[in-house]
């Protein structure tokens, strides 16, 4: 496969018509380069307008090529990703950067520095080519997270995108569940029993629309424990949240499923340790919950909580994906239902998808409370909308406004 003028040529042709999602492919593996290329044309909402083998040719090129969204691996001769995404960012503002790097400590470690520089995301890519020639996940996780993503820039620029189809919209992007009312799932079974979400409904209100359930009513019981629920865009929001809640939280152990995958979660932990400071670490089978630690689920399990004896622990489960999620928001959430009932404080931050959306509608029907972050400051607006949209939220914050509000909450206030 080989891009240039003729690609652009094409892809310019294919505007006029369904102004596809502008992608370019930067990494310096051919293989690779010719897969993901591949994988994107075959979706009539996307199309490759460049293809590039390091940061330099692609940091020169991307102002004649113009894309929407760059997936920009990590590892590369001569520039590599880390180098060339402020370059890339400068050249072009509110240009969509997707990281791509091998799951390596050192490669977690940079994709997650290029979020804090300005990345929208990243995807683990599998450590060889034969990997990535087969892997599902990869190629799912790519063509939603370009997709989605670029939609969401397009709305931000004043550039709506219309698709070819309406089969083109992606299944994630902007939707929210309307779970119909759950009864918590025992903690023992929430990982395997509840695996997907209902039908999401598509919404793009910062508060859920007219037909939409409202807002609850807060719990007037102090919580016992906080619980956080996150994806794309979370490790800023996360980091942003625990800074300004950190000293406030010495009273209640606290939650946090973010999806990710192993090796990026350690170090995720890492990073809300020195942001809270606060011990946060990945959640271990069998450790008891104490007041002032957070417990981040790692990468590749499912973390919830159940009673042994007298304690409360973390158990962590190798159970189905949920929600396409592993670790997932819904189970972990569902968990705590039985153990703190009214005492529960929740919070759903950006995140594609509406993995939480069942989990938050059981902790609002047991009398507990939820915050779901607001469209403006999301990434993406997909798992708090799904909250809103479901009527399981007592408030819709921007992310600057739900710390004060959580120590509040747990000063007594409301």
């Amino acid at each position: 496969m080989s891009y240039g003028a003729s690609a652009v040529s094409t892809v310019q042709g294919r505007t006029a018509v369904t102004d596809p999602i502008r992608v370019m492919v930067v990494d310096d593996s051919v293989v690779v380069r010719g897969l993901i290329g591949r994988w994107i044309d075959e979706d009539s909402s996307l199309a490759v307008v460049a293809s590039h083998r390091n940061g330099k040719l692609a940091v020169d090129d991307v102002i004649r090529s113009n894309p929407d969204v760059v997936v920009l691996d990590v590892e590369m001769p001569e520039m590599d990703g880390l180098t060339a995404l402020p370059l890339l960012l400068k050249q072009k503002p509110g240009l969509v950067v997707v990281m791509a790097s091998t799951l390596t400590r050192r490669n977690a470690e940079i994709s997650l520095k290029c979020l804090s520089l300005g990345a929208a995301d990243y995807v683990p890519k599998p450590e060889s080519n034969s990997r990535v020639t087969t892997s599902d996940d990869f190629k799912r996780e790519i063509i939603e997270k370009v997709r989605t993503l670029g939609i969401r820039a397009r709305a931000r620029s004043g550039k709506p995108f219309s698709g070819a189809s309406s089969a083109a919209a992606p299944a994630t992007e902007f939707r929210a569940a309307r779970p119909a009312p759950v009864s918590p799932p025992t903690p023992a079974v929430a990982p395997s029993g509840m695996r997907h979400a209902p039908a999401p409904q598509r919404i793009s209100a910062t508060r859920p629309s007219a037909t939409a359930p409202g807002l609850r009513s807060y719990s007037n019981v102090a919580p016992r424990i906080l619980v956080i629920g996150s994806s794309t865009g979370g490790p800023q929001a996360l980091t942003k949240l625990f800074g300004d809640i950190g000293k406030s939280i010495g009273n209640l152990p606290v939650l946090v499923c973010q999806h990710m995958p192993a090796t990026f979660t350690s170090i995720l932990a890492e990073h809300i340790t020195k942001a809270s400071g606060r011990r946060a670490a990945e959640g271990v089978n069998g450790e008891p919950l104490m007041p002032g630690r957070i417990y981040v689920a790692p990468g590749g399990k499912h973390m919830i909580a159940v009673k042994d004896g007298n304690d409360t622990v973390i158990r962590l489960t190798d159970g189905a994906p949920v929600n396409f999620c592993k670790p997932a928001v819904d189970p972990m959430f569902a968990s705590v239902v039985p153990l703190y009932g009214q005492a529960i404080l929740g919070t759903v931050l950006t995140g594609m998808g509406h993995d939480g959306a069942v989990g938050a509608t059981a902790i609002a029907n047991a009398g507990g409370s939820i915050i779901a972050q607001d469209e403006e400051s999301s990434v993406v607006w997909g798992m708090p909308g799904a909250v809103a949209q479901a009527g399981a939220a007592a408030e819709i914050l921007a992310l600057d406004q739900i710390g004060p509000k959580i120590i509040r909450i747990l000063g007594g206030g409301r």
